[in-house]
């Protein structure tokens, strides 16, 4: 067994999130994670000293790759380049990406994100008071459709299912049926309904 360095945390979470990918949260562990990073379990503790912190540094390490290394000149685009990059983390971790809506952020990683949003929203105008708000509400919004995705309730067959819906006795499925049996177009809803938040925000700068 080795000793962990000083710079090692982002070794031990890359180990833990490379853990959850495979074989899901429950299969994380400090044990797990010391014999993949090849250390003894309590070589772990002067860095997390237990798992409520490894998972809380596991969110900052996903929010950390929402943040582009030059940030966009306009807070519109700034936080359209946050809401894409989340769909892109619960596509390439659907297994961790949850903690993003059971645990709040923070570590120091994940409340620079959080900040970052604050940020923008005081960039358009939004009155102080009402930020944290806004921020829970784009959050809600962009974190739910991802995880629909990901969950496999905004798929194909969620399309299927809402034809066959409007086939009953249900006189609104009915009026929209031509509707309900045209495909989904994830990205072009995601973009339009990103919009629309984008435009609750605009008429306040």
């Amino acid at each position: 067994m080795r000793k962990l360095k000083t710079s090692r945390q982002p070794e031990i979470l890359d180990a833990a999130l490379a853990i959850a990918d495979e074989r899901g949260l429950d299969a994380l562990s400090m044990r797990a994670v010391a014999e993949r990073v090849g250390v003894t379990p309590m070589a772990l503790y002067g860095y997390f000293r237990n798992k409520d912190e490894l998972l809380d540094g596991l969110v900052g390490r996903l929010l950390t790759g929402l943040v582009p290394d030059e940030p966009a000149p306009t807070w519109e685009a700034r936080l359209s380049e946050m809401a894409w990059g989340v769909r892109r983390v619960a596509r390439a971790h659907p297994a961790v990406f949850p903690l993003l809506l059971s645990r709040p952020s923070v570590s120091p990683d994940g409340v620079r994100v959080v900040d970052l949003i604050y940020q923008a929203l005081l960039d358009a105008g939004v009155p102080e008071a009402d930020v944290p708000r806004m921020e829970r509400l784009l959050g809600t919004f962009v974190l739910g459709f991802a995880l629909s995705e990901v969950n496999g309730r905004f798929t194909a067959a969620s399309d299927r299912t809402r034809s066959r819906r409007g086939q009953g006795e249900f006189p609104a499925h009915r009026r929209l049926a031509a509707h309900l049996d045209r495909p989904s177009d994830w990205d072009a809803e995601f973009a339009a309904d990103l919009a629309d938040l984008l435009h609750l925000i605009r008429p306040s700068t």
